[in-house]
């Protein structure tokens, strides 16, 4: 298992919403779903994977001050679980949110689009604490994702992994590549040493 750098991630999937009014306060409207999915693999490019471990958010969800936002606009505040307004919970499926939306105009617009089916997809923002790479038979990679610090969850219109995150993960597999030929090299400088003498 690797400790690995501490830069914001963001991953994305399309999901299916719950839309509900609360019987006691029918104004009230709420958003639920799940906004990641455990062991469920995603391409990231050809033959190169990411998996989110089961338990991946077991200790950020009682510790972080989490906001759901809309497309991951910091002035969409959809919800924040230190007021009771997101509820997060991580089960055996992955991490599902309850949003409570708020009595604002953008609140209602999504409510609306996200009832009609316009969007459906989910987004998370997090930091990697803890993952392993696996190199595959197939010659690629396979990224696990073991440990999260999440810091917020959205609902988005077009869910996409952000080029810097693919970036990141390119440039890690060159440099395993890199480290797995300097070990060829390495070996086969030793050996041409031991039948010159």
């Amino acid at each position: 298992m690797d400790k690995v750098n501490r830069e914001k991630n963001i991953r994305d999937f399309k999901t299916s919403f719950k839309i509900t009014r609360d019987q006691q306060t029918p104004d009230e409207r709420v958003i639920e779903g799940y906004f990641a999915l455990y062991e469920s693999e995603t391409e990231l490019w050809q033959n190169s994977f990411e998996i989110i471990t089961k338990g991946a958010f077991d200790n950020t969800l009682s510790k972080n001050d989490i906001r759901a936002l809309w497309n991951h606009n910091t002035q969409y505040v959809l919800g924040r679980n230190k007021n009771g307004s997101l509820e997060l919970k991580a089960d055996d499926k992955g991490l599902f949110a309850t949003i409570k939306l708020p009595n604002t105009q953008y609140a209602e617009d999504l409510y609306q689009l996200v009832s009609r089916g316009d969007i459906d997809q989910a987004s998370f923002g997090f930091n990697i604490i803890d993952e392993e790479i696996e190199e595959l038979a197939s010659g690629g990679y396979r990224w696990r994702i073991n440990e999260i610090d999440l810091h917020e969850i959205s609902v988005v219109t077009f869910p996409a992994y952000e080029n810097t995150t693919v970036q990141a993960r390119e440039k890690q597999v060159q440099q395993l590549e890199q480290r797995k030929l300097q070990e060829k090299k390495d070996a086969l400088s030793k050996r041409l040493k031991g039948l010159n003498k």
